[in-house]
């Protein structure tokens, strides 16, 4: 946090709470110009999955476009971010899993097991 004050420069937040920074300073002491540096503080957890497509564009330097308060704008067809919830509650958990209840569907008749001639 104390770098963050002394070197950062806020450049938004995202829906989740999270904080984007840079660098004030870009310069070298020979005045060339280095890569900008770019972080977030996480307002909760530290988990990088938790950082929304747009930004996670930003701070790897796939673009350098500051992304608006409300995003991208939202196709029908596109799903809002979601962190990585393995190990949680909310963890996907196929049919048949042990966590699930352990149980399969019943198989059908379909399968035909190869025999050799």
């Amino acid at each position: 946090m104390i770098y963050t004050r002394l070197r950062g420069e806020e450049v938004g937040q995202d829906a989740m709470g999270n904080r984007y920074y840079r660098d004030r300073k870009r310069k070298l002491a020979g005045g060339s110009v280095r890569k900008e540096r770019r972080w977030v503080i996480f307002k909760s957890d530290p988990e990088a999955s938790q950082v929304p497509p747009e930004w996670h564009g930003w701070l790897h330097h796939t673009s350098d476009d500051i992304p608006s308060e409300g995003g991208a704008p939202k196709r029908p067809w596109m799903k809002e971010h979601r962190p990585n919830m393995t190990g949680t509650e909310a963890a996907y958990l196929p049919p048949g899993h042990t966590l699930a209840g352990g149980r399969r569907a019943a198989t059908t008749s379909d399968y035909e097991a190869w025999k050799p001639e």
